[in-house]
């Protein structure tokens, strides 16, 4: 009997991920930059910061901050600093060495830790996806419907966000791909970092409506 809204949840789901956004810029950058392994990581941290936002949103703990003009001003900033750091770090791109272009690894230099964490704070931090998630459990999906059912769709949205952005991390991290960019990759970066402090610039001065 919850089908349709499953169904429901997993189209506003998919149309909200499929957005550019700062968690798409952050994996792509590391699959091109850092490799396949680097990029599904992030993709995976990004999934997993799912997780943080289907559980307060059950625990009602979203609906607290979004009235809270203190609490979510602080999320904001928190967040538009973080993404202004990365990208910041990412306009200090060097060029390649000679030979790294011959012979493009999986991003040693980059642990699969590092890049979880920063897929996981660019979605955790995000305000955006605190309004998305509590729209989504207090208008999309019905107060009445059970807890364990909300939980399923949490389980699911967290999945199929990593999903979505594995696939991602595994088309960008192709060698012909990667080679392409790997030849202006520097640029690449610095472009990236312009990208991603927009975004927090953006998010910082401009509305989350």
């Amino acid at each position: 009997m919850y089908w349709t809204e499953f169904l429901t949840v997993a189209l506003i789901h998919l149309l909200a991920v499929a957005s550019p956004g700062p968690d798409f810029a952050v994996v792509i950058r590391e699959s091109v930059s850092h490799g396949r392994r680097a990029g599904i990581f992030s993709a995976l941290g990004v999934g997993s910061g799912i997780f943080l936002h289907v559980a307060y949103s059950l625990l009602g703990i979203g609906l607290i901050v979004s009235q809270s003009l203190l609490l979510f001003g602080i999320l904001k900033w928190l967040a538009a600093g973080y993404l202004v750091y990365i990208g910041w770090r990412a306009l200090q791109a060097q060029p390649a060495a000679p030979g790294v272009l011959e012979a493009l690894g999986e991003g040693a230099a980059r642990s699969g830790r590092g890049a979880f964490a920063t897929g996981f704070l660019t979605n955790a931090l995000n305000p955006k996806v605190t309004l998305f998630f509590l729209s989504l459990f207090t208008v999309v999906i019905d107060p009445h419907t059970p807890r364990l059912i909300q939980a399923g769709y949490g389980v699911y949205l967290a999945f199929a966000t990593a999903g979505f952005f594995c696939s991602m991390a595994l088309l960008f991290s192709q060698p012909r791909v990667r080679s392409g960019f790997a030849r202006l990759g520097h640029w690449f970066d610095r472009l990236m970092g312009v990208v991603l402090i927009a975004l927090g610039v953006r998010l910082a001065l401009g509305e989350l409506g």
